[in-house]
């Protein structure tokens, strides 16, 4: 797909492999919304590229709306970046024996919150915009790229609320890719390798 002159949204593109995607697209020419909630570095990112920043937590449907319509008043809404994650080490189980030494549910929750459902909801409100953008000469409209990890597949101890939420990111990729295919919208999942990026502490 020729990317010139379309909008683009990143989640999580304020930083890591978010902040290199922004940079990727705008350099071939489309009109990046930088959506984060990091609004120092969204800002900076957004002013380097000649894109624009939209504050967006990706557990608040109307935080997705939002950057959803800015990126539909800068050009036809054609790419989908969902790199909005977070992750931590937590054990199952606590050392001492006690319930409350036990993995914390709400950051389990947390987790899966942001990096399963906020993905699904960014797809759903993106794809939706891009349904009514004209269709390409080959009928194509759209496309959606979500980053997963390697951890849907080889989680490691202390990553089950990470792995979960990955895994799930995979497994909705399919079913969505066969749905939106109606549309003439793409989707596929990368799953990367350990990076140097700040979730693992840069």
């Amino acid at each position: 797909m020729d990317i010139k002159g379309v909008s683009a949204i990143v989640t999580g593109g304020a930083s890591g492999i978010g902040a290199a995607v922004a940079r990727m697209l705008a350099a071939r020419g489309a009109k990046v919304v930088v959506a984060d909630l990091q609004e120092e570095k969204g800002n900076a990112l957004a002013k380097e590229i000649g894109g624009a920043y939209c504050k967006v937590d990706v557990t608040n449907t109307q935080d997705i709306i939002n950057a959803t319509e800015m990126a539909k008043s800068m050009g036809p809404v054609r790419v989908l970046v969902n790199s909005a994650g977070i992750g931590w080490a937590q054990r199952t189980v606590g050392k001492d024996g006690t319930y409350e030494s036990a993995a914390n549910l709400d950051a389990f929750k947390k987790v899966i919150a942001i990096n399963l459902v906020g993905s699904f909801d960014c797809i759903r409100i993106v794809g939706t915009a891009m349904s009514t953008t004209e269709p390409l000469a080959n009928g194509e409209r759209g496309a959606i790229v979500n980053i997963a990890s390697v951890a849907a597949y080889d989680g490691q101890i202390g990553q089950a609320s990470y792995s979960a939420s990955k895994g799930g990111v995979v497994g909705m990729t399919l079913p969505i890719a066969r749905d939106l295919s109606a549309i003439g919208v793409r989707v596929n999942t990368v799953a990367p390798g350990l990076i140097d990026t700040p979730i693992y502490g840069q």
